[in-house]
């Protein structure tokens, strides 16, 4: 009987778990450890933040594709892995051997550095799986704001989640406390918005921000939060009572402490089999993995990794060969803007509308339905 240890409960092993529930492998013990039996899925998290539905709505119920997998699902995440006894320590303390392990925990954030008192209040958007913990806590505060006045919303980080992450919050803030002004900005350590589409893309932004009322600072890296603001990295201070970090992906800290390859970011090196390199029968995917070249932090990737990683981990636990992955050339990006559209965006093509948003949220139903049993309530 070979063991099968999934670690995290990203989009990559959803495909894994319904890859074996599809078809089963009798001679295959599979455990999942994840901290949660819910698992949010990133490209709903926007349409959440914007207050168009409900938290239960962007989650995957890993418990129930767990049951049809016939996997075992231990509810507390690895702390420590010892790649040469093949076995990981569970933050509860239990041990869990392993012959084949997977990696799929996603990715957390560089927290900025702190000085003084009175400092602005801090929503970092990673890592995903406690994002609405901390999301209620910044509700509650600002539920308690006295009316009138202004409140100044900075978001740090110019790639397609900061963009949105601060789109989306402006829109449900002005719904929540419409007694309130509210005012955004954004930092971008780049000379331009979405450093990774193309010309008319970029564009599309900038026109969005604009008509969100959200004023754009380029080639400002934010770097501290001071009383009452961040500073950049040229000792620029920007005023702000809400700071939403959506920059420096890295990987969990915890990873550190193992033996496994990590690069300069701390997320572990794959080959292309997504095999961690130099290690035998283990294998990451996702935000977590460090494949050459570079892939972005989007989960497009994770969900395009998983049916090769099931089919690969199968392999494994077969002692087959292992099959290389292909990343996409380009890939198609649906970003939304808080005002009931969104931006398509793939290489150099652009466009924004309305039904660009409807597109997206048909889709990331869909996916997510595509992993849950029939929605209740």
């Amino acid at each position: 009987m070979q063991q099968l240890l999934l670690m995290g409960a990203g989009h990559a092993h959803a495909f894994v778990l319904e890859a074996f529930a599809k078809q089963p492998e009798p001679s295959i013990a599979i455990t999942v450890v994840s901290d949660s039996p819910l698992a949010a899925y990133s490209g709903s998290v926007p349409a959440w933040l914007a207050g168009e539905c409900t938290l239960r709505k962007t989650q995957i119920d890993v418990e129930a594709l767990c049951q049809r997998a016939n996997a075992q699902l231990i509810l507390s995440p690895a702390n420590t892995i010892n790649t040469q006894e093949r076995y990981v320590v569970l933050a509860n303390g239990e041990r869990v051997n392993f012959d084949v392990a997977s990696v799929n925990i996603g990715s957390t954030l560089t927290s900025p550095q702190q000085h003084g008192e009175n400092l602005p209040k801090l929503l970092a958007m990673r890592p995903l799986s406690s994002l609405h913990q901390r999301w209620q806590a910044l509700e509650n505060d600002i539920s308690h704001l006295p009316s009138g006045g202004a409140q100044r919303v900075v978001g740090v980080g110019g790639g397609a989640a900061g963009c949105e992450t601060l789109m989306s919050v402006l829109a449900q803030l002005r719904k929540q406390r419409p007694d309130i002004d509210w005012q955004g900005h954004l930092l971008s350590a780049s000379n331009a918005l979405l450093p990774d589409a193309g010309r008319v893309p970029r564009w599309l932004m900038r026109r969005a921000l604009s008509q969100a009322g959200i004023t754009v600072h380029v080639e400002q890296r934010g770097e501290m939060l001071i009383e009452g603001g961040v500073t950049t990295q040229n000792g620029k201070r920007i005023d702000a009572d809400i700071v939403l970090w959506a920059t420096g992906a890295v990987g969990h800290p915890w990873l550190a402490g193992t033996d496994l390859p990590l690069d300069q970011h701390g997320f572990i090196r794959v080959d292309h089999s997504l095999k961690v390199s130099d290690q035998p029968n283990m294998f990451a995917a996702g935000d977590c993995a460090a494949f050459t070249p570079a892939l972005p932090n989007a989960g497009v990737y994770a969900v395009r990794m998983g049916p090769h990683l099931a089919d690969n981990l199968r392999r494994a636990c077969y002692g087959e060969p292992l099959l290389p992955w292909q990343p996409p050339k380009r890939v198609l990006a649906l970003i939304g803007t808080g005002d009931g559209r969104a931006i398509a965006s793939r290489g150099g093509f652009g466009v924004s509308g309305k039904w660009v948003w409807q597109w997206k949220k048909r889709i990331d139903a869909r996916f997510i339905a595509r992993f849950n049993p029939p929605f209740k309530g």
